[in-house]
């Protein structure tokens, strides 16, 4: 299945979002790259455009900076990318948990890393709502709360069609 198919059955339809779950770990894992990529060009670039800085909290910070000059553009981007990592799959892996507790509650059959594969196509839109909200600022203190809701609400539409427990 290819990466724009994906996404397209990501956004509206829940039964292929729970079918996911039997995807390979790889082409998941890729698909969740897709949006760390995504995710560290958009952050990179407003730093370079000067719309976030690194070091503005002391003047020790700032002549550090300066010392070490255009280094700071790689390490930068390296950073950055690290840290969206570190984010997209922390993400991932609490909303997986959360969804192993929806298919317990809905009675339903799953496993952990089904779940999680589950979870990580259920990413599509709550990490596009982040980018966008991130540009408003009005909204950033409740980009949180409103990308859970939103990650939950796909992984329950999707734990509906997972298989229900044998009695």
């Amino acid at each position: 299945m290819k990466f724009h198919q994906i996404f397209t059955a990501a956004i509206h339809e829940p039964k292929k979002l729970a079918a996911f779950r039997l995807l390979k770990i790889g082409k998941v894992f890729r698909y969740v790259f897709l949006f760390v990529t995504l995710f560290t060009a958009i952050s990179f670039i407003r730093y370079l455009v000067g719309d976030v800085t690194l070091f503005d909290a002391s003047p020790e910070l700032l002549e550090h900076g300066e010392l070490i000059g255009w280094l700071i553009y790689p390490i930068a981007l390296i950073l950055q990318f690290v840290v969206s990592t570190f984010y997209i799959f922390l993400r991932i892996s609490v909303f997986a948990y959360v969804g192993v507790v929806l298919l317990r509650l809905m009675k339903r059959r799953g496993e952990y890393r089904f779940m999680w594969n589950t979870a990580a196509i259920a990413v599509t839109i709550p990490m596009l709502l982040t980018i966008a909200l991130d540009f408003i600022p009005a909204m950033s203190d409740y980009s949180m709360v409103i990308t859970s809701v939103v990650h939950v609400g796909y992984i329950a539409a999707a734990a509906k069609y997972y298989p229900k427990l044998s009695k």
